[in-house]
């Protein structure tokens, strides 16, 4: 293997592995998610302005006004993401809500139709289709042992919201060419500051050490760190085994939850869990299904 894509191979493996644990850590601290995303953003924002000022993309001049908005708003978008994900751990678990949110990818499809003139091709419906079914063999387990009710369906609709916003601000990014990825996040987690500091508690601040040690983490490791591992493998990676190896954070995710915190997946929640994953890959790695190209070609 070339050692320029082994660099990037392992880079993206750590990122995926770093991304796996941030539902751990969130439950960990025991704090509202609110609070949580807040300083998340705040360390996060503390790391990437050290390493967007080391790479040089401090300067003057590097962005224009209306990249400067986009970048906002896809913030407002991540932060938001991360408001909705975070909170869908604590009701529907982590394994189900990180399943969940990796419809992500079709949100994205459906919307690049419309707003980058994109083709929705029958492949992509079909994939879509195995997603649509995973995603209602995980709801039907509403009410099952282990389950909360309510609580876990309003958990999936979070998870799905996340996933839309998620969808909105890869959208806008994809209008970003030629910005460095490292400042588009230090302007993202800089607007969650922003965002989120008039509704912070700072009379109550956390208290303890492994809460703070928890919050630093988040920021400088699953924030800061993470950014720099992901952006560094995407340039180094053909875009097919990024999307492959992307498939490690919800695996990486679902092993947490069940070590942890000894979260077991009924059989049809398995089944709905790989059905959305094995159609984000066949998506994502251009799979064909052979009854949907058997009909493309009759047409």
């Amino acid at each position: 293997m070339d050692k320029h894509i082994q660099k990037g191979t392992l880079e993206m493996i750590a990122a995926m592995l770093i991304s796996g644990t941030i539902g751990w850590f969130v439950l960990l601290s025991g704090l509202p998610v609110l609070e949580v995303v807040f300083w998340r953003c705040l360390f996060g924002a503390l790391t990437l302005l050290v390493v967007c000022a080391m790479l040089g993309f401090l300067r003057p001049g590097l962005l224009s006004r209306y990249t400067v908005m986009l970048a906002v708003v896809s913030g407002v978008a991540i932060v938001g993401n991360w408001l909705l994900l975070f909170a869908s751990y604590s009701r529907a678990s982590i394994a189900i809500g990180t399943a969940v949110y990796n419809v992500q990818p079709f949100m994205l499809v459906i919307l690049a139709a419309p707003f980058l003139g994109e083709k929705l091709t029958l492949q992509k419906l079909a994939w879509l289709s195995i997603s649509f079914l995973g995603m209602l063999a995980i709801v039907s387990a509403h009410g099952s042992a282990g389950q909360g009710g309510g609580d876990y369906l309003t958990g999936i609709a979070l998870a799905l919201g996340a996933a839309f916003l998620y969808a909105v601000a890869a959208l806008i990014i994809k209008k970003l060419k030629g910005v460095p990825p490292h400042l588009i996040a230090l302007i993202q987690v800089s607007v969650g500051v922003l965002m989120l500091a008039p509704l912070a508690d700072f009379t109550m601040l956390p208290q303890g050490q492994q809460t703070w040690s928890i919050l630093l983490t988040l920021g400088v490791v699953h924030t800061g760190g993470m950014y720099v591992l992901l952006y560094g493998a995407i340039q180094k990676l053909p875009t097919a085994l990024t999307g492959a190896l992307s498939f490690i954070y919800p695996i990486a995710a679902i092993a947490v939850d069940w070590i942890a915190f000894d979260h077991q997946l009924s059989a049809l929640q398995w089944l709905g869990v790989a059905a959305i994953l094995l159609a984000a890959a066949g998506m994502q790695q251009g799979w064909n299904l052979p009854a949907w190209r058997r009909r493309s070609l009759s047409q």
